[in-house]
C-alpha cells in the first residue's frame, strides 16, 4: 500500500466539516450505530454543529436525542475517542503502538488515507482563507511521518474492515 506515489492537496476541512454523521458504538448492543441531524429545524442560530443529533441503532432500535449547546471534540489520540454529542465511543478507531487512530465517518477516514499514503503532501496556504488549522495540520506527528506510513494504512484498513464487517 505504501508504494502508492501521489499527490495530496490539504482540503482545507476542519473537524466541524466531518460532524454532521458519526459512527459510534451502540450503548446496547455495542453494534455500529449513527448520529446525525435529527429532522427538527436548525439550532441556536443555526449553524450545523449545533443542530439537534439523534443517536439511532438499527441493531437494537435504540433512539436518543441531543439538543444541547456543547459540543466536546475528541482532543487527541491518547485514549478512545468519542462523539462530540453523547459522548458514545467511535466505531471507527484503533489503536497503534503510537497512540488511537480514530475517524468520524468513512469520509474523515478517507482524508486521513490519503494523506498518509501520498509522498507529496501539499499544505494549505493560510493567507488564502486565513484559516491555519486545518484537520491535516492538526494531525499528530506520528500519523505524519513517513516512517509509520505501513504501520498507518494497516490500522485505516483494519478500522474501514470493522464497519465493512458490521
Amino acid at each position: 500500500m505504501a508504494s502508492f506515489s501521489g499527490r495530496f492537496r490539504d482540503p482545507r476541512s476542519t473537524a466541524y466539516d466531518f460532524i454532521s454523521l458519526v459512527v459510534v458504538r451502540c450503548p446496547g448492543c455495542e453494534k455500529a450505530a449513527r448520529v446525525a441531524p435529527a429532522p427538527e429545524g436548525p439550532g441556536p442560530g443555526g449553524l450545523m454543529p449545533y443542530r439537534p443529533r439523534r443517536l439511532v441503532c438499527r441493531g437494537c432500535g435504540l433512539s436518543r436525542a441531543w439538543s444541547g449547546r456543547l459540543l466536546a471534540l475528541s482532543p487527541g489520540t491518547a485514549r478512545p475517542a468519542t462523539d462530540p454529542y453523547f459522548g458514545m465511543p467511535l466505531w471507527l478507531q484503533n489503536e497503534t503502538r503510537h497512540g488511537w487512530l480514530w475517524a468520524y465517518n468513512l469520509e474523515h477516514l478517507d482524508v486521513i488515507r490519503r494523506f498518509v499514503q501520498a509522498t507529496l503532501r501539499e499544505r494549505a496556504h493560510w493567507y488564502d482563507t486565513g484559516q491555519k488549522m486545518t484537520l491535516v495540520a492538526c494531525l499528530p506527528v506520528w500519523i505524519k511521518r513517513a516512517k509509520n506510513r505501513d504501520e498507518i494504512l494497516r490500522a485505516v484498513g483494519r478500522i474501514h474492515t470493522s464497519l465493512i464487517a458490521a
